[in-house]
């Protein structure tokens, strides 16, 4: 037994208990309030289901006669794989339903499978250095998922993986200050170096490869393979070269699964260098290549690789909807295929259900069809697709390989969007456009968007939830109900702002019967609190020390950090320092909150700087707070002053040191140099000024040409005048026109930088041919334009099959720098 996994603990505490499969004892130890209110009793109910189903998955029996589990109230690390005696934060393992959240369950259930996981990956086989950390922390991050779907198995856990993992490790694994999964023993010695390998590259990164693997190996042989390695290294210290022989074995005793080379080959690529690749496809021609991922471009990259930073990648796609055969990039730069050769309105789509470990591009058509087949025809896409284009668009974007015009028309369809997944794609990458952009004059346009994007979706939720008075089904849904209010609320829709009043001063009207749902709580506190003064700051405050359940506590604590009161930000900075105020194991987290807010970006990074030192000798150069500390209160920095201060800090409190979040300092510095970018303003400020004009032709415009080139400034009225020209057609049809067709039989023909919203306005119709089409048009055009009388011309873009009975603005030929404006 390795001597990190001993544990005693010496408590007034009591417990729930239960017998598992194979007579384990299960016991859920607490305080004695929380026992006796049964805030044990699902932690018990799930932990020998997952028990069970890990000993079966991995053949091998729980090692242990008991299963002790302990919520601790003052614990620093989220929880610890103790062999038979694993210890918790208390919202990591209590639960109290009628007071915790839907999110709140998921992370008991995930926690407890991740420590339980360790039983066997870690604490019967265990690594035989801290270099190979990901052999524990990413085999306990993959099987989390498998092991709470097993316990919950209508939640489909299992496909959060990719938004809650695959790419948020992904933005750090692009940087060149990242490292390999398997790091040089030499470069893991002193427990700070120690501290810095629990990162997400080792658990989430570790994750996400071992989910690739599993995936090209086959569920049933990933299995195998396991099951054979921990039973050859049971009470024995392993390194990956192990893990990669039993693999081969189970390969070798088979012959329905063929590799391009061994497993150690096709693995080492991914776990002896850093980062990841983009696959560039060329539907033209087939081509498809692979180059390092890098965040900024012109980064320089100074850890060597002997295989050249060349992958052999695992390649799956659909073509039309269609599953095509696997195909394996095996480590060359480039190759050609007919899989990935389109013509006419084929499209294709690679990493399906984002199995690899990869992101990608394509040529301009394709990346205009799949737009189109997301505005016609959305279902032919999986869900996790729909989300992984959004995701890939923007981070190649911020990479400044494609124009950000792409990534931001690859938002378009979610008006019509009701999932999960794409939504929480696309606020999260957006996230970032609105950390770059929430000081500057982009930040009222960008929110408008949002605003216009999000209402349907709130206005669904709304009728489903019979006005807010029921939750949804499903997890996914109820995650989606959140994120619908909260980004309603958040960019200023009004009946969201006044649901969040009216349900918060209900409470504070009340405060013993808090009539807000727990599963919106985090978001309607935090709302009303941003809307609210001192008032509903302090009454917050209030609740929070009062509260008996840490999930609540939580939720409140985070709130708090939403005021628009600097002065208040102030004041709740400094409660951080006083450990009777905020609770040492919540200082950082509550800091991290501030700085998360606009107003509290600033202040925060003030407030570490001035406080570094008693920060650091607070919680000592082992606290794993420290790299997310960093890199919260950094997030936002993207100028040269900014990118002046973070390296004067470096230097100030070189002597101080900075323990775990030393390798958070070098990537901090990296993010800041790669977020100076002044030309991204410009093409999202343009986007977003067209998108909102009074007309929604830009809307459809701006869907279906990713190729729209932005101009710096617009033409004077004479030129519009002189630009204006007509086109002939043999009868007049429908012109387009807030957000409908009506009849009008006139036509504009405007300069392409003109061409969003500046065409006749009317009022909305069904579009369907019936009476309400008969209406009055009334042309809305800046000063200095006229209609001039000519019939329309009726027909389809050639990339959409929408049936003969509809209509879609046609672009000219680009070169022209026109388009028309209704047809």
């Amino acid at each position: 037994m390795s001597t990190y996994l001993l544990a005693y603990i010496v408590s007034e505490f009591t417990s729930v208990e239960a017998k598992a499969p194979n007579n384990v004892q299960v016991r859920i130890w607490a305080r004695p309030n929380a026992t006796a209110e049964g805030h044990g009793i699902y932690a018990l109910n799930v932990t020998g289901p997952i028990l069970n189903f890990f000993a079966s998955h991995f053949e091998t029996l729980y090692p242990l006669p008991k299963s002790d589990q302990v919520a601790l109230p003052d614990f620093n690390a989220g929880a610890m794989e103790n062999w038979g005696l694993v210890t918790y934060r208390e919202n990591s393992l209590l639960f109290d339903p009628q007071a915790s959240s839907s999110s709140n369950k998921e992370r008991v259930v995930t926690v407890i499978a991740h420590e339980l996981a360790h039983q066997w990956f870690g604490n019967l086989v265990t690594l035989a250095w801290w270099n190979d950390l990901w052999l524990n922390e990413g085999f306990a991050s993959y099987v989390e998922y498998l092991g709470a779907d097993y316990a919950e198995p209508t939640w489909s856990l299992k496909d959060l993986m990719v938004p809650n993992d695959l790419y948020p490790v992904m933005a750090v694994d692009a940087l060149a200050s990242s490292h390999p999964l398997t790091t040089p023993a030499e470069e893991v010695n002193t427990p700070a170096q120690i501290s810095e390998m629990f990162d997400s590259i080792s658990y989430s990164k570790g994750a996400s490869v071992i989910r690739m693997l599993s995936e090209f190996l086959t569920e049933d042989l990933f299995r195998k393979g396991l099951a054979s390695y921990l039973h050859a290294f049971a009470y024995q210290n392993t390194t990956y070269l192990d893990l990669w022989e039993h693999l081969q074995m189970a390969v070798n005793n088979q012959s329905t699964i063929v590799l391009p080379g061994t497993v150690r080959a096709i693995m080492d690529r991914w776990t002896l260098q850093m980062g990841f690749p983009v696959i560039t496809v060329d539907t033209k021609t087939g081509g498809i290549s692979q180059k390092h991922f890098l965040l900024d471009p012109e980064s320089n990259v100074t850890r060597p690789s002997v295989f050249n930073y060349l992958w052999i990648v695992p390649i799956s796609s659909i073509k039309n909807g269609t599953l095509q055969d696997h195909y394996w990039l095996r480590g060359e730069a480039k190759n050609q295929s007919d899989l990935f050769k389109t013509e006419g309105k084929d499209w294709v789509l690679l990493n399906v259900n984002v199995t690899g470990y990869y992101q990608v591009n394509y040529d301009e058509d394709n990346w205009r069809k799949i737009q189109n087949e997301l505005q016609i025809r959305p279902l032919t896409i999986p869900v996790i697709n729909r989300a992984q284009v959004i995701y890939d668009s923007f981070n190649l974007a911020s990479a400044r390989i494609v124009p950000v015009t792409l990534a931001l028309n690859n938002t378009l369809f979610l008006n019509n969007e009701r999932e999960y997944m794409p939504w929480q794609a696309a606020l999260s990458s957006l996230r970032y456009f609105k950390l770059m952009f929430d000081r500057s004059e982009v930040y009222g346009p960008m929110k408008n968007y949002l605003r216009n994007q999000v209402e349907p979706l709130f206005l669904y939720f709304e009728n489903i939830t019979k006005n807010w008075t029921k939750r949804p089904e499903s997890l996914m849904d109820q995650y989606n109900e959140i994120n619908a209010i909260s980004t309603a609320c958040s960019n200023g829709l009004p009946k969201c702002e006044e649901l969040a009043k009216n349900l918060y001063n209900q409470w504070m009207e009340n405060p013993e019967n808090n009539p807000i749902h727990p599963n919106l709580r985090s978001t309607i506190y935090c709302n009303a609190i941003a809307q609210g003064d001192q008032k509903e700051w302090d009454f917050a405050w209030r609740q929070l020390k009062q509260a008996q359940l840490v999930n609540e506590g939580d939720k409140l604590r985070s709130a708090l950090a939403c005021t628009n009161q600097v002065w208040l930000l102030n004041r709740y900075l400094s409660y951080t320092l006083n450990p009777d105020l905020i609770r040492k194991q919540d200082a950082t987290s509550t800091i991290n909150s501030i700085a998360s807010n606009v107003l509290g970006q600033s202040l925060a990074w003030d407030f570490v700087q001035s406080n570094w030192k008693k920060l650091f000798q607070d919680y000592g150069g082992g606290s794993f707070s420290f790299s997310n500390l960093i890199q919260a209160v950094t997030r936002r920095f993207s100028t040269e002053f900014e990118l002046q201060q973070l390296e004067q800090f470096k230097k100030k409190n070189m002597d101080v040191g900075f323990g775990s979040g030393t390798r958070a300092l070098e990537q901090a510095l990296e993010k800041t140099k790669a977020n100076i970018n002044p030309g991204l303003q410009p093409p999202v400020s343009t986007w977003l000024m067209l998108f909102l004009l009074p007309t929604p032709l830009g809307k459809l415009h701006t869907s279906f040409n990713t190729q729209f080139q932005h101009p710096a400034t617009l033409p004077s009225p004479s030129q519009k005048q002189n630009e204006v020209t007509t086109t002939a057609a043999p009868k007049p049809t429908a012109a387009f026109a807030n957000g409908s067709w009506c009849p009008f039989p006139k036509i504009l023909e405007v300069p392409l930088s003109l061409a969003q919203g500046h065409i006749n306005q009317c009022s909305r119709t069904n579009g369907s041919g019936n009476s309400k089409m008969q209406q009055h048009c009334q042309p809305h055009l800046p000063p200095g334009w006229h209609i001039l009388s000519g019939p329309k011309v009726p027909c389809i873009n050639p990339h959409l099959d929408l049936g003969s009975d509809h209509f879609l603005p046609c672009n000219l030929p680009h070169q022209s720098g026109h388009v028309f404006s209704g047809t």
